[in-house]
């Protein structure tokens, strides 16, 4: 505590620095001195927080002591994975973290739609909204969340398999400036779902219905736009025409089929499913030649796509001047050789790497060393720590224990 610096610099400067810094060295800060301690868990400090690395040992009185902590300075919650958190937690989340804009509670399975009513009363400043695989989420939580968190502006209910048409127009009826819908595996929509979102989504860009098996019921429609995919029928294609289209295709299709459901100049962004095993170089080939506007395209799990598809893809006219996100993730057969052909897409700000086995740290440092722009997400198996003597340690450092 009588450190150098900390008589030379004013609390303000001493704060403002360690703003700049992440959870884990603010956590290791915190046991540096009791004045360190007060400065580093500053709620000022704590305004965007990912707990990804310790989804395991993240249980609900953690979310609870850090909503507390941070209270009105937390803009932005990453839960993603913590299957420990449940809706008593969340609720004292939302009652302290009022001006939460950004949370994410992707896989985490034990919240119901009591959580989405807490967010509903307390949180009104929410705009991203992430609910992938909470499968016990109903039409009760989209209602409740019209009602409340009217400037939301994304929303994945990707695998939520219990939402139906009703809760999608209670969603959009509420939530009219949503740009991003994600309802992936949602088996139960039906084709007015889509006429909703067509009625009051006028500001949507993105729209994903991946695995989304749309029940027909008859009836007429427009020509285009998002429902052009091959699991609706036509009552659904009058929905608006996003930006990036994530489509689902079956594994009896071939790689023409994805050229060629609508018009291939107008194609900005493509999503292939994971069971397109006969995705291969072929159609990358294609999409260079046709698809000049391409901007996103997804490719997880097309696990015959090699380095020489992607090649084709780089020296293409997307490739140079449009493609901007490419998500590659269980693509096996990728490698290094891939990297460096993607070092010709100038433009490219996205690359999902995870479980390409074949990439390797150094790849994708010499290709960030071509395109410093690229946010590049992979994942390395971390090396096994030592047996912690006396006993097992434990992986939250104390400072996170006590949060």
């Amino acid at each position: 505590d009588e450190g150098l610096i900390n008589k030379k610099l004013p609390k303000e400067l001493l704060l403002r620095i360690f703003s700049f810094l992440d959870i884990v060295t603010l956590c290791r800060c915190a046991q540096i001195s009791k004045a360190w301690n007060i400065l580093a868990l500053d709620g000022s400090n704590w305004q965007r927080i990912d707990l990804f690395n310790f989804q395991t040992d993240v249980e609900g009185r953690v979310v609870e002591n850090i909503s507390k902590r941070c209270g009105g300075f937390l803009r932005k919650l990453s839960l993603r994975g913590c299957i420990g958190v449940g809706d008593s937690s969340l609720k004292t989340f939302a009652q302290n973290c009022r001006n939460i804009e950004h949370l994410n509670l992707n896989g985490c399975t034990k919240i119901t739609d009591s959580t989405c009513y807490s967010l509903s009363r307390f949180c009104s400043k929410l705009k991203h909204l992430d609910l992938t695989s909470c499968v016990s989420i109903t039409n009760s939580s989209l209602k409740g969340i019209s009602e409340g968190c009217r400037n939301l502006e994304y929303l994945n209910l990707s695998w939520c398999d219990q939402i139906t048409k009703d809760g999608i127009e209670a969603l959009v009826r509420g939530c009219r400036g949503l740009k991003a819908l994600l309802l992936r595996g949602c088996t139960q929509l039906e084709d007015e779902a889509l006429k909703h979102i067509q009625n009051y989504c006028h500001e949507l860009v993105s729209l994903n219905l991946q695995s989304c098996s749309v029940r027909p019921r008859g009836g007429g429609g427009g020509g285009g736009g998002a429902a052009r995919c091959s699991h609706l029928t036509d009552a659904a294609r009058g929905a608006p025409s996003p930006g990036v289209l994530e489509m689902s295709f079956r594994s009896r299709f071939t790689p023409s089929v994805l050229l060629f459901r609508r018009s291939p100049h107008q194609v900005l962004g493509s999503g292939v499913e994971r069971v397109c095993l006969q995705i291969t170089d072929s159609t990358l080939i294609q999409l260079s030649v046709h698809c000049p506007k391409l901007q996103a395209l997804s490719l997880s799990h097309c696990e015959l796509i090699t380095d020489d598809g992607i090649l084709h893809l780089s020296n293409s006219t997307c490739g140079h001047e449009r493609l901007r996100v490419l998500e590659l993730d269980n693509c096996l057969l990728i490698t290094d050789v891939a990297l460096e052909h993607l070092e010709n897409c100038r433009g490219l700000e996205r690359l999902e790497l995870y479980d390409c086995q074949q990439v390797t740290r150094a790849g994708i440092k010499r290709m960030r060393a071509q395109l410093p722009h690229v946010k590049v997400h992979a994942y390395f198996a971390p090396v096994t720590p030592p047996t912690a003597v006396g006993g097992s340690g434990q992986r939250l450092c104390r400072c996170c224990v006590i949060l």
